[in-house]
């Protein structure tokens, strides 16, 4: 089969298996562009059965692109609380308000203004435009490019940024007239379901026939693709500053800085060990020392710790191995009638106060189980 007839021969049958058997999401249920935009955003790194519930509330939260524009950044943290990488949500809401001054609140149709909003990709724009506005615009991600190194046999490194222009230049010549936004979603759905990173559904594939990849026997180790660098280990001690009189059940929570990773969310103090520390009780010298050191300039000591209980959480370069204490504050605060007097980014909160503040997974988790007595201090 020459390569034009087998461009077609897939094109014709995956689009034809595509609106047989598509999955119900709730996204696709319109072609309204700020909900196919919530959803990419959403589902970039994340599974669709995690996304779903997220989008449902998120839309029933912020129904257009103007409520998520005035909305205050707290509560839209809050709405994406647990779904991770929160740059996502803040460059989200940025580029909302964005369209909405400058767009009068209807996300544009044009490539270059699709294109220019914040957080926006090649991958993105070319969703939203195919499949809101049926233009014929490629939305390559890891899962198409899986697809195509496979089925036409490429075996370029798709790490390489030169690999994803040819890939790009695949898609869209592969688009059927008319049928963008299905066809993109079909690539997109092959990946996900059929042809899949490990042990490949190819038995129930509808463009088997074709498979340059299954018949020279490379469909489970194609794509090729190099590695990317681990995260980097790091050893971290985490406190949870328990409460005393008016403040008794509470803990102390602090807000991270304006900019930088997981910005403006709310944490347990923590603080880096130095390399080799020891852990668990044994490390509870090291802890104390450097966790007192860290909170000094906030006016802050803890009296001696006690080990609860360990945790970790995995970001896209580092790796936190974390060592959960609980402590009392020292007398070292200037303390007013109601408890100590400490900086403005600091709150005490009780287990119904967490609904009013948005934390990264690993810290919920902390919290959770302090509070349910799954963990305690003696």
């Amino acid at each position: 089969m020459d390569r034009s007839t087998q461009k077609h021969y897939f094109s014709t049958e995956l689009l034809s298996w595509y609106r047989r058997h598509k999955r119900d999401l709730p996204w696709r249920r319109s072609r309204n562009p700020y909900y196919i935009w919530v959803s990419e955003i959403m589902l970039q790194q994340t599974r669709v059965d995690t996304v779903i519930p997220y989008f449902n509330r998120f839309i029933d939260k912020f129904p257009t692109v103007q409520a998520l524009a005035e909305a205050p950044e707290d509560e839209v943290l809050k709405a994406w609380e647990g779904l991770g990488y929160y740059s996502r949500a803040r460059n989200l809401q940025s580029a909302v308000r964005e369209v909405n001054e400058r767009y009068g609140g209807v996300v544009p149709d044009t490539k270059d203004d699709v294109a220019s909003l914040k957080g926006v990709g090649p991958y993105t724009t070319g969703a939203i435009l195919s499949i809101a506005y049926n233009k014929p615009e490629p939305a390559v991600d890891g899962n198409v490019m899986r697809v195509l190194s496979r089925y036409f046999l490429i075996e370029d490194d798709i790490m390489k940024p030169k690999t994803r222009v040819r890939m790009e230049a695949l898609a869209q010549e592969l688009i059927p007239e008319g049928a963008a936004g299905d066809f993109n979603q079909a690539l997109m759905e092959l990946g996900a379901l059929v042809c899949t990173p490990k042990s490949p559904h190819c038995l129930t594939c509808p463009v088997l026939a074709h498979c340059d990849g299954r018949a020279a026997g490379m469909e489970e180790t194609l794509p090729v693709k190099s590695k990317a660098k681990p995260p980097r280990p790091e050893s971290r001690a985490a406190v949870l500053i328990e409460g005393a009189g008016r403040q008794a059940g509470k803990v102390l929570i602090r807000q991270r800085p304006q900019n930088g990773l997981l910005a403006r969310m709310w944490e347990l103090p923590h603080t880096a060990l130095p390399p080799g520390a020891r852990t668990g009780e044994a490390g509870l010298p090291t802890a104390h020392a450097a966790l007192n050191a860290h909170l000094a300039g906030d006016g802050i000591g803890l009296e001696a710790l006690a080990w609860v209980m360990e945790a970790e959480h995995t970001f896209s370069h580092i790796h936190w191995n974390m060592d959960v204490y609980a402590a009392r504050l020292d007398a070292s605060p200037v303390f007013g009638e109601a408890g100590p007097l400490l900086p403005s980014h600091y709150r005490w909160i009780g287990r119904e106060d967490m609904a009013e503040h948005a934390f990264p997974n690993v810290f919920i988790r902390i919290l959770n189980a302090y509070f349910s007595g799954e963990c305690a201090s003696s």
